[in-house]
């Protein structure tokens, strides 16, 4: 890789750099602008509409005109800009586009009303405008760029919110964890966020796709809003995800190993030197028995596997909801797929995770497999207090980049000028010439 690659901030194979190889095809033009448009629409669209008190109250029915307007929208700019509807294979897309099957079947009985089926219509879209771009799905880290930029801009919202307004952004509702202001997001969205796009920066930081200066800008505030979220599922699912895609890179960077080291050293000093003050976050003031019992969510889950179902109910589920039980929220995405779609959903969705997971660990030691790794374990952790693997949602927004990441590198054969003889195999070796023969070919 040339220096004017990690210079550019430029992308392998990208226009900053070429394969003279013999024999070597350029890959496609860059991704256009209008794909990373798309990209954070489908962001904005998964942020959800349910959340704190505002500044200014936002009905809801607005959050969701915003939100559904945000999908519509970007499925029409992809197939403006795929208008030949040129998709690349993805066994990720497939299997979501198969998860449509339960989420059907059990939503057209309109046990959960008609808002099933709108559901229904509105992950339909979602995947469809996912198909749409695969076609820019090259392993390159484009999308990982978008991702950090949207979800930045996202907390850049929490964070004017705090300025504005200390007391709505951290309300005693929540017990003082940070919440949004001026957009109605929950602690645990917020620490989700932040959680992600830290992990990907460290990992361009080690990959050395960006300088330091501006990871800090990324990093810094975005701690700072993990921190005061309280969100302890973000926080463990960024230590171990990064502790995992870090360790892809050991044998291979020694950045990588650099890295490794002051973490586990500035990790070691952290636990015995502050391990009262991590304690006492940690806890959130909760008592042990609360702690133990996830705040609540295991007596929801009791409740769940316990209720009666008929083998249909088993099989494909109660139909798309709002993820909740009796009226209290599942947290957890397994539970909540076998609620919405049936053990049939929750085959697919362990299916999905199975099937990145055994890409990722099968590709060669890369920056992109080091991203994707981090993704993937991220979501699997948080998939144990947290839904959303089953519907469209920030999730799988993540292991949609987790699988664009693993996508082989594509290539196009390039065609030649009008005029121009056709491009010729690679040239057999030449037949040494002496040097006073070419002389007395040029007199």
């Amino acid at each position: 890789m040339g220096g004017a690659d990690l210079r550019r901030g430029g992308l392998p194979g990208g226009p900053d750099t070429v394969d003279t190889r013999p024999g070597a095809e350029p890959r496609p033009a860059g991704t256009p602008k209008v794909v990373g448009i798309v990209w954070g629409l489908l962001v904005l669209n998964t942020l959800g509409s349910a959340g704190a008190k505002t500044i200014i109250p936002l009905p809801r029915s607005l959050i969701q005109m915003v939100t559904m307007g945000a999908l519509v929208a970007a499925f029409a700019l992809a197939l403006a800009v795929n208008l030949r509807l040129r998709i690349r294979p993805s066994a990720f897309v497939f299997l979501l586009t198969l998860l449509l099957v339960p989420s059907l079947i059990s939503s057209v009985n309109l046990d959960s009303g008609f808002g099933a089926l709108f559901r229904c219509a509105r992950l339909a879209l979602f995947i469809g405008t996912l198909w749409l771009l695969s076609r820019w799905w090259d392993g390159g880290l484009a999308f990982v760029r978008h991702h950090i930029r949207m979800y930045f801009v996202v907390l850049g919202s929490v964070a004017a919110g705090l300025l504005i307004s200390p007391g709505a952004a951290l309300p005693d509702l929540y017990g003082g964890r940070l919440v949004g202001a001026l957009w109605p997001l929950t602690p645990p969205q917020i620490g989700q966020y932040a959680a992600v796009i830290i992990g990907l920066t460290v990992l361009l930081v080690v990959g050395r796709r960006t300088d330091k200066v501006s990871a800090a800008v990324v990093i810094v505030p975005s701690l700072i809003l993990l921190a005061l979220t309280h969100t302890r599922t973000a926080t463990l699912g960024l230590l171990i995800g990064l502790a995992l895609a870090i360790g892809s890179l050991i044998l291979t960077s020694a950045a990588a190993r650099r890295f490794f080291t002051w973490t586990v050293l500035c990790a070691t000093v952290a636990a015995v030197g502050f391990s009262s003050a991590l304690q006492a976050w940690f806890l959130r003031g909760q008592s042990q028995e609360n702690f133990s019992d996830l705040t609540g969510r295991a007596k929801v889950w009791e409740a769940l596997l316990a209720a009666p179902r008929t083998t249909s109910e088993k099989l494909f589920g109660m139909g798309l909801g709002d993820k909740s039980f009796g009226g209290l929220p599942i947290d957890n995405s397994w539970l909540a797929v076998y609620q919405e779609q049936g053990l049939t959903g929750v085959s697919l969705v362990a299916a999905i995770i199975i099937v990145l997971g055994g890409v990722a660990l099968l590709r060669p030691p890369s920056l992109q497999r080091a991203c994707a790794i981090f993704l993937i374990s991220y979501c699997a952790i948080a998939s144990y207090t947290e839904a959303g693997l089953g519907d469209a949602s920030p999730y799988l927004l993540h292991l949609a980049l987790a699988a664009s990441l693993l996508a082989a590198p594509a290539t196009a054969p390039v065609a030649a000028p009008t005029g121009a003889a056709p491009l010729a195999t690679p040239e057999a070796p030449r037949r040494h010439v002496p040097r006073w023969a070419r002389r007395s070919e040029v007199t």
